[in-house]
């Protein structure tokens, strides 16, 4: 083997062990709860030791935020593949608010937004995860952003600051994320999915008429599944498992 092949496939062994460990860090921290997580629990889950762990990340809290980033980028990929496929600008924001809101049909639970509400609180106290805290948001009100300018230029939606507009989904769609992951009985996914594109339609100015509950019930969770599992909630955007299992995700 050359020098060259050696390097390479040393890699790709590195980069294997790294994702190996980002999703065992989601499944644990899922599970238990942030606080309750040990670099030991994620070795174990993974076959290897907390060593090695620690080599990778250094701390539990850059495991955390590498862990949500690797989730993060697996929603956005699922998210384009989905709204490569749909016609139009109306029919691509809905697929997101599903994807924030709404499970999967074989999603099992809410863990990856309860892994958010770790993500956020971190956040507050963490200038490290403050910042990817920062740089996830910005990428998804870009998400919003484009959307809303796309379905302008095609005449679907009416004239509003995109840029204002993406802030004020965003704010909500979190909002509801917090009610979904503390499982409120009054404000549940479906509820959540539908007062969500309520109010999108109202402010594009274009007609919805409602559906998608084929998705789920009001007993589960968005941002998350699709086949990340992670992300966001649902497909779930926010966090989850990018295993290919439709665990969950914002």
């Amino acid at each position: 083997m050359t020098d060259a092949a050696g390097a390479t496939s040393a890699l790709g062994t590195a980069d294997h062990r790294r994702e190996q460990m980002l999703r065992a860090a989601l499944d644990v921290i899922a599970d238990r709860g942030y606080a309750d997580t040990r670099i030991a629990d994620v070795a174990e889950r993974t076959g290897i030791s907390p060593a090695l762990v620690i080599y990778y990340f250094k701390t539990k809290d850059q495991l955390l935020a590498e862990a949500i980033r690797f989730a993060e980028d697996g929603w956005y990929v699922e998210g384009q593949r989905r709204m490569a496929a749909l016609p139009t600008a109306a029919a691509r924001i809905e697929e997101i608010v599903a994807m924030t809101c709404l499970p999967e049909a074989d999603a099992e639970s809410n863990d990856s937004w309860l892994l958010w509400l770790d993500f956020w609180a971190l956040a507050a106290r963490s200038p490290q995860v403050a910042e990817l805290r920062r740089h996830a948001d910005e990428r998804w009100r870009d998400l919003i952003v484009s959307l809303v300018r796309s379905g302008q230029e095609a005449g679907e939606f009416q004239a509003v600051d995109a840029d204002d507009f993406a802030v004020l989904l965003s704010a909500l769609l979190d909002g509801m994320a917090i009610q979904i992951a503390l499982d409120d009985p009054v404000v549940g996914p479906v509820r959540s999915f539908e007062l969500s594109m309520a109010f999108i339609a109202g402010q594009l100015g274009f007609t919805w008429e409602g559906g998608r509950r084929g998705r789920g019930g009001d007993d589960g969770v968005g941002r998350g599944g699709g086949n990340d599992g992670a992300g966001r909630g649902g497909a779930n955007r926010r966090a989850g498992r990018p295993d290919g299992n439709h665990q969950e995700g914002r």
